[in-house]
């Protein structure tokens, strides 16, 4: 009996040993991590700017014109019993082709800089789908670049686009009627990309002209070129329709 005492008394107690030992390991632990953030300790939350927020931009005179007159005109012309049958603009989209881009690149980025600035939005540069040994086209080569507006920006455009570019045309004499697609959809040529104010005659180095097409919800020809006439787009043969803002 004397003999399993003292080997008890040998024997190290469970959870016996320095006291500090386990609080030391968990300080081991806690250095390879990083605090969370948000807790104390933490990186402090980056600090918001200074002074009251932007002001938003106008309101597109054209928009509310259209809401305001050109709808009601339209669903009275049209006899539209269901107001989500009245047609209204979806996109305008620009292409600009620059077929000597292959041999001078400086004229695309020029192209390009002008799309910018008659649009306010950066184009995307178009590439060559396929190659075409003929014309001396690699597919993925750049032949043009292309903006498409939506929203604001496509109501402001076409603001000027039909009040201030469309008469600066050199014997301007209307836009075609007949260039419509059979589903509402209108496109026209410009032969010069200088009848928009935005563009330095002094800076122009090469003239080019672009394609614009009007996108709208009509699905008919006639009631897109209604909408179109509201807006005060002036059609060969016609007298246009005077919008007042």
């Amino acid at each position: 009996m004397a003999d399993t005492k003292e080997k008890q008394e040998k024997q190290p107690k469970k959870g016996g040993g320095d006291p500090g030992a386990g609080q030391k390991g968990k300080d081991k632990d806690q250095k390879g991590k990083k605090p969370k953030k948000g807790s104390e300790g933490g990186a402090a939350a980056p600090a918001q700017p200074e002074g009251p927020p932007p002001e938003p931009g106008p309101r597109p005179r054209l928009l509310d014109h259209y809401e305001q007159k050109v709808r009601a005109k339209l669903k009275q012309q049209f006899g539209f019993t269901n107001p989500h049958q009245i047609p209204r603009l979806v996109k305008v989209v620009l292409n600009v082709g620059m077929g000597a881009a292959q041999k001078n690149p400086k004229a695309l980025d020029t192209a390009v800089a002008e799309m910018a600035a008659i649009t306010g939005q950066q184009p995307v540069v178009t590439r060559a789908k396929k190659a075409i040994a003929n014309f001396n086209l690699r597919e993925g080569m750049p032949i043009g670049c292309a903006v498409t507006l939506r929203g604001g920006r496509m109501y402001e455009f076409l603001d000027r686009f039909i009040s201030i570019a469309v008469p600066r045309m050199r014997d301007f004499r209307g836009l075609p009627a007949n260039s419509f697609d059979g589903r509402g959809n209108y496109s026209v040529g410009i032969k010069e990309q200088m009848i928009f104010p935005e563009i330095d005659y002094d800076k122009v180095d090469q003239i080019h002209g672009m394609d614009i097409t009007i996108v709208t919800t009509a699905g008919r020809d006639d009631a897109a070129m209604a909408l179109l006439r509201e807006l005060g787009m002036p059609f060969r043969g016609e007298a246009p329709v005077p919008v007042a803002y």
